[in-house]
């Protein structure tokens, strides 16, 4: 009785076929690691923008609802943007704070709080607002006199 160990019956893998398949998936994976912080820092830009944009929007349409009788405003802080209620983020009603946390890859330079009057909407100080990401990448936020925000 003959044993058929190498026999053409056999069925499996040699070593070669596994390193070869390891191998192969190890570029894929090395290649699409790159993609994928790029892509996730743009998607980190796009939730910064618009949150930022949303808050403006917000505190705009509460000062121009008198909302509580008073004026509301946006604060940067680093890694968060604060929605807050008062004639400035110093003299603010800590109660009414709403919190908007932002990606830590994103920092913020520019105006650094923008408060709206009452019934108008009109904002006390216009200014720009650069938001850059890790890999550099910029958006710029722009609120005028008249309280439009582009970006």
């Amino acid at each position: 009785m003959k044993g058929k160990i190498f026999g053409k019956n056999n069925k499996g893998f040699t070593l070669l076929e596994v390193l070869l398949s390891v191998a192969v998936i190890g570029i894929l994976a090395g290649a699409g690691v790159p993609i994928y912080q790029t892509l996730q820092n743009r998607n980190d830009m796009d939730i910064a923008v618009s949150s930022f944009a949303q808050s403006l929007r917000r505190a705009q349409l509460l000062s121009q609802a008198v909302a509580n009788d008073t004026t509301w405003g946006v604060r940067i802080r680093p890694g968060f943007i604060i929605l807050f209620q008062g004639q400035n983020f110093m003299g603010r009603d800590p109660n009414f704070d709403e919190e908007i946390s932002i990606p830590p890859s994103i920092r913020i330079s520019g105006t650094p709080e923008i408060v709206f009057n009452k019934f108008t909407g009109i904002p006390q100080t216009a200014g720009t607002l650069t938001l850059t990401s890790v890999n550099n990448e910029t958006e710029t936020l722009t609120i005028n006199t008249k309280g439009t925000v582009n970006y």
